[in-house]
């Protein structure tokens, strides 16, 4: 048995009213296939070319171990030349990522690549942020702090994206007081008998090749899966609608400081009654 997923909708191109009537007003994902063939990072960015202009910057890295108490927000667990990530990228699978890199930042070069789209959203220009993965590494399944609309474009190879909406909240064995769900869950292989609500959740799933953008709306659970070496950039806009910009505030000023109060004052405890919660609440409904 496999998880309850449709296939995300796919367009070959789109107009911005198109966007906004079909996509962005109901909140539903798109992948728009052939939107960026016009940037020069179209053809230019693979990681040879990454490698080439950004090589010896030390870049920030994330691999898979779960949540330790003594972790801060986003802190890297490795670092190293972004050269010889690369190279490590191409010789072996590796848990390592890049992930919320600032890249365009350190390579100003990179920004003459790409212009912002006009989806009719505001696009926040200052941070536009990069993400590399290793064969088979993946991020643990989440959703963005500030509940973000996220404009997601891969290059080179493949990546797996599996997404749900916030309506799945209670299927998902979500943590409290966090942006993640059980992190021992295999969402790319579930095992139903421990994780048995996963059954009633609805999602989407696609795979994204070089040069496709996918259009994931405010607050959408995403878990991804490099099936090939890549990265991809993201853009970003506002929660528009006023629940999710309210609730957006609330996890940066409020959810974020009290969850590493709670973790200097009980340290691992604190962790373990989280991880804890999320199965009896989850549960609950059984």
């Amino acid at each position: 048995m496999s998880l309850n997923l449709q296939d995300i909708p796919r367009v070959k191109t789109i107009t911005k009213a198109e966007f906004l009537k079909d996509y962005f007003k109901p909140q539903k994902p798109v992948v728009i296939e052939r939107f960026i063939e016009d940037w020069p990072a179209y053809s230019k960015w693979n990681l040879d070319y990454m490698k080439n202009i950004g090589g010896d910057l030390t870049v920030p890295l994330y691999d898979d171990r779960p949540v330790d108490y003594k972790d801060g927000f986003n802190e890297p667990h490795a670092k190293m030349k972004l050269g010889e990530y690369i190279d490590l990228l191409k010789r072996e699978p590796t848990k390592y990522r890049i992930f919320l890199w600032n890249a365009l930042k350190e390579i100003p070069e990179l920004q003459k690549d790409f212009t912002f789209p006009d989806f009719g959203l505001r696009l926040m220009k200052g941070i536009p942020m990069l993400f590399f993965g290793g064969e088979d590494s993946y991020t643990f399944m989440h959703y963005d702090i500030d509940l973000a609309n996220i404009f997601h474009f891969h290059f080179e190879g493949k990546k797996q994206c599996i997404l749900f909406d916030q309506n799945q909240n209670e299927y998902l064995y979500k943590i409290p007081h966090s942006l993640i769900t059980r992190e021992d869950i295999d969402f790319n292989n579930p095992d139903f008998k421990k994780w048995p609500m996963l059954k009633k959740a609805i999602g989407y799933k696609t795979e994204l090749n070089h040069g496709e953008v996918l259009y994931m709306p405010e607050g959408y659970w995403h878990y991804m899966r490099y099936l090939t070496p890549g990265f991809s950039m993201s853009l970003r806009a506002m929660a528009r609608n006023p629940k999710n910009f309210s609730k957006a505030v609330y996890n940066v000023f409020v959810m974020r400081s009290f969850d590493n109060m709670m973790r200097r004052i009980k340290g691992q405890k604190w962790i373990d009654w989280k991880n804890e919660q999320a199965i009896l609440r989850t549960h609950k409904q059984l």
